[in-house]
């Protein structure tokens, strides 16, 4: 493993524990099809949550939000029916988590399929 997937495997791992100590269920982590991946399943309630983990060690180039462009989404999107039509149709949202700078951010409902 590199470096740099060493840091995003702690990044990933340091969302999960954030979002289950404000009470959401981790059901999946780095579920993967052709053309798409998402970092962290989750249930909130009746609720199947689609996280996308995003680390940056600084701002520049517009920082972590800005790097979830319309392709990743598209990708994010993808992957997610995947999931729903292998675990059954269901309410979903997509949250980001965003790490830079040392500090958390937690986007709930980050955007949604157009």
């Amino acid at each position: 493993m590199t470096l740099k997937q060493a840091a995003g495997a702690a990044a990933e791992a340091h969302a999960a524990d954030f979002l289950a100590a404000r009470g959401l269920r981790i059901v999946g982590r780095n579920f993967r099809v052709r053309g798409g991946e998402i970092d962290l399943v989750c249930r909130d309630g009746g609720t199947t949550v689609f996280v996308e983990v995003r680390l940056r060690s600084s701002a520049g180039y517009g920082g972590a939000a800005a790097s979830i462009t319309a392709a990743k989404q598209a990708r994010l999107i993808l992957a997610a029916r995947h999931w729903l039509a292998h675990h059954g149709e269901q309410a979903c949202r997509f949250d980001c988590v965003l790490i830079q700078e040392g500090k958390l951010e937690w986007l709930k409902d980050a955007f949604r399929p157009g």
